[in-house]
C-alpha cells in the first residue's frame, strides 16, 4: 500500500529538513549508545551529543514547516492542489491526511521523549566539572587545576558558583553566554578578574556545608620551611591556631570565626577592587545595639568620598577568598615538594635555584618547563659537577617534580601567578589579616584593631629540627625570623608581604 503525504510535504526544503533531522537523531541514539554503554568520548562528546547536534535537529525539524508553507503558497496560487482548503483542515477520511497526522503525532511524541531525555543530561552536563573546566572555559584551566588539588576537589563547580534554585541557574547561564562571546571574540582578561562582584553570598553556599554552629575550637597547624642555604636547611614552626575559642563549649564568643557570629555584623569598605585597601570598618553588637567606627589613619577616605563605595558585610569569602583556587608562590610549592620528597633535599641550594628559575615571567608554560631543565642543569654543571656525576637520576627527578609544581600552579599563558590572585588567610604574600589588624584603623575613643600576632595564633615552637625553642600548648612563644635574614627591629615594624610578596626569603 502506498504511503502518500499531502503535496505541500513534496518540497526540496521540507525533504532536506527531514533528511538533516533523521540523520541527526540517529547520531544522537548512536553517540548517547556509545557513551552509555562503553563510556567513551569524555566532555567533548557529551558537547556533542546534548548541545551541537541538537541545535542541528531543531534546525532540521523547522525546516520542514517553512518548505510546507511556501510549497502551499505556490499550491494555492496555481490552483494545481487537488486537496486545497483554506486551514484548518484534516480529514482522516483523506488517506494523505491521515498519514501526515500520523507521521506528526508519532514524531512529536518521539521528539518530547528525546527532548526531555536530553534536556536532562544536557542539565547535568552543563554543571558537571568537566564542562566548567575543559569544555567550555577552556580559558578556566588554571581554576580547574588549582581545584583539582584543593580540599574542594570532590565538590561540582556549580554547587559553590551556582547553587541550588533555578533563579540562579539561569542567571548563571545568561552570564554564561556573555562569557562565550567574550571567548570568541578573544576579549577575555588575563588573567581572570577577582573578586567576582555577582558571586552568590557565601552565607547561601558555604554554610550548606560548614555551618557556624560547627565550627570547632582551636587547632594546630605544623609547617615545614627550607632555607636558601647550601644544606637547604630545615626550619620547621608549629602554631595553635584560634580557630575558634580555647573550649569549644563557648561557640563563637572567641577565636577567629568571631567575625561571622550570629550575635555581631562586621562591616567595611574597600576602595580597590581587589578589596585589598580598606579604609573603614564597623562593628556592630546586633544584640546590645553598640556601634564602633574605625578609620586607618594611614589610608584616610573622606566621609564624603566613602559613600561612593559599597558597604560590605564581612563573609567566608572576605578571609577564605581562594577556597579552591589557591596559587601558590615558589617558596610554599617547592618546600612542600621537599617535605613530601619529591624534590631531593640532598642537592644543594636547590631550594634557592628552584625559587629563583620559578619566580621569572615566561611566555607559555612549554618554554617555561624547558628554561627550569636548562637553568638548574646550567646551575649544576658550572657550580656542583659531581652532582651531575654521581646523583643524575636524583637531580632528573628533582627537576621533573619541580616543572610538575610549576605548572600546578603558574600558567603563562593566562599570565597566572601567586602575586596576582591575593590570598586573604594568613599575610605572607599578601597583606591578608593585616587589611584591618595593622595597629592603624582606630576609633575615635582610641580604640584599635590590633595587629598583635596572638589573636589568631600562638606559636608552641620554632626552629631547626634539631634545636627547636618549645613551649606549652595554650602558651605562645615571641616569633624568630628563621635564619636570621631579618633584624628584629626591621620586621616588627614592617608587614611580612612587603619583604615576601615577591622574592622575599
Amino acid at each position: 500500500m502506498k504511503f502518500n503525504l499531502p503535496d505541500s510535504t513534496k518540497n526540496w526544503t521540507s525533504i532536506i529538513g527531514a533528511t538533516i533531522a533523521s540523520i541527526t537523531l540517529f547520531m544522537i541514539i548512536f553517540l548517547f549508545a556509545i557513551s552509555v554503554l562503553f563510556n567513551q568520548g569524555g566532555s567533548y562528546l557529551g558537547l556533542v551529543i546534548y548541545i551541537i547536534l541538537p541545535a542541528f535537529l531543531i534546525a532540521g525539524l523547522i525546516l520542514i514547516p517553512i518548505g510546507m508553507v511556501r510549497k502551499r503558497t505556490v499550491l494555492e496560487k496555481e490552483k494545481k492542489s487537488s486537496d486545497y482548503k483554506p486551514l484548518p483542515f484534516i480529514d482522516l477520511n483523506n488517506s494523505k491526511h491521515r498519514n501526515a497526522a500520523f507521521v506528526f503525532v508519532v514524531g512529536t511524541v518521539l521528539f518530547l521523549f528525546v527532548s526531555a531525555l536530553g534536556s536532562y543530561q544536557a542539565f547535568h552536563f552543563s554543571e558537571s566539572v568537566e564542562f566548567c573546566g575543559k569544555t567550555c572555559h577552556n580559558i578556566m584551566i588554571p581554576e580547574y587545576t588549582a581545584y583539582q588539588n584543593s580540599p574542594h576537589a570532590r565538590v561540582k563547580c556549580a554547587e559553590c558558583h551556582v547553587g541550588e534554585g533555578a533563579d540562579w541557574y539561569m542567571r548563571s547561564k545568561l552570564s554564561g553566554l556573555r562569557q562565550v562571546y567574550k571567548t570568541i571574540i578573544d576579549d577575555v582578561p588575563k588573567p581572570i578578574s577577582t573578586p567576582i562582584h555577582n558571586l552568590r553570598p557565601a552565607r547561601d553556599i558555604c554554610e550548606k556545608c560548614h555551618w557556624p554552629q560547627k565550627f570547632y575550637s582551636r587547632s594546630i597547624r605544623m609547617e615545614r620551611h627550607y632555607l636558601r642555604d647550601e644544606e637547604n636547611s630545615e626550619w620547621d614552626i608549629n602554631l595553635e591556631m584560634k580557630v575558634g575559642p580555647k573550649f569549644s563549649a563557648k561557640g563563637l564568643e572567641e577565636g577567629i570565626h568571631w567575625h561571622i557570629n550570629p550575635n555581631v555584623s562586621i562591616e567595611y569598605i574597600s576602595t580597590d577592587e581587589k578589596r585589598q585597601s580598606i579604609p573603614w570598618v564597623k562593628y556592630i553588637n546586633l544584640e546590645s545595639g553598640e556601634e564602633i567606627i574605625f578609620e586607618s589613619e594611614e589610608n584616610n577616605v573622606e566621609a564624603d568620598d566613602l559613600k561612593s563605595f559599597e558597604i560590605r558585610v564581612v563573609d567566608c569569602i572576605d578571609c577564605h577568598n581562594r577556597p579552591s583556587h589557591k596559587f601558590n608562590a615558589p617558596e610554599f610549592f617547592i618546600n612542600n615538594a621537599i617535605t613530601a620528597g619529591e624534590i631531593s633535599k640532598e642537592l644543594p641550594e636547590i631550594k634557592s635555584i628552584a625559587v629563583e628559575v620559578c619566580i621569572e615571567e615566561y611566555s607559555s608554560t612549554d618554554s617555561a618547563l624547558v628554561e627550569i631543565e636548562k637553568r638548574i642543569l646550567e646551575f649544576y654543571e658550572e657550580n656542583y659537577p659531581e652532582i651531575i656525576e654521581e646523583k643524575s637520576e636524583i637531580l632528573d627527578s628533582s627537576i621533573s617534580q619541580l616543572q610538575k609544581s610549576f605548572s600546578q600552579n603558574i600558567f603563562p599563558e593566562m599570565s597566572v601567578r601567586w602575586d596576582k590572585y591575593p590570598i586573604n588567610i594568613g599575610h605572607i604574600k599578601s597583606n591578608g589579616c593585616f587589611r584591618c589588624h595593622d595597629d592603624e584603623h582606630v576609633s575615635e575613643d582610641g580604640k584599635v584593631i590590633s595587629r598583635d600576632c596572638n589573636i589568631c595564633h600562638l606559636i608552641n615552637s620554632q626552629g631547626p629540627p634539631e634545636n627547636m625553642v618549645k613551649t606549652s600548648i595554650g602558651e605562645g612563644l615571641e616569633f624568630m625570623h628563621p635564619g636570621g635574614y631579618v633584624e628584629k627591629e626591621d620586621w616588627e615594624e614592617s608587614l611580612c608581604s612587603e619583604c615576601h610578596e615577591g622574592n622575599g626569603p
